[in-house]
């Protein structure tokens, strides 16, 4: 059996022990997809609109306790327990979602196309019509009598 032959039966029946391995695998590919958002859109979607961390974007619901003296940063604030509205960290795991919801996609799209390009048992030649048997009969039986 191929190296392709094997694969495409592997990918297209759903036993537990191949969902299993595309949980492990779609845990790790889910972290290659992040650091995608993270490391290489998003810090051009900053640039397009003026920062480069994307995730600084956030608003301060409460001012930070008395005695804060850290950076006015996300992580920092977040840390000290102060409430923030931070729509650039939800924008990055937005963006997130639809890149890995489009390529969840791709991939369900190509397995569909897998499984029907799939060939069938070959199929048993459809009997000849009582008219084209008698048909040939004929031309059989003149060919004899020229012979």
């Amino acid at each position: 059996m191929g190296f392709l032959t094997e694969f495409r039966e592997f990918a297209v029946k759903g036993n537990v022990m191949d969902l299993a391995v595309g949980v492990i695998i779609g845990a790790a590919f889910g972290k290659i997809v992040d650091s995608v958002v993270k490391d290489l859109i998003m810090p051009i979607v900053g640039k397009a609109v003026g920062g480069l961390d994307f995730s600084s974007y956030f608003i301060t619901l409460s001012d930070p306790p008395a005695n804060y003296a850290g950076p006015m940063t996300y992580e920092a604030l977040t840390k000290a327990g102060v409430p923030l509205f931070a729509y650039g960290n939800f924008l990055t795991v937005l963006l997130n979602f639809i890149i890995l919801a489009f390529i969840i996609f791709i991939m369900v799209k190509q397995v569909n196309r897998l499984k029907r390009d799939t060939p069938a048992a070959p199929a048993e030649p459809a009997a000849t019509p009582e008219d084209i048997q008698l048909l040939r009969e004929i031309r059989d039986a003149l060919r004899r009598d020229k012979a």
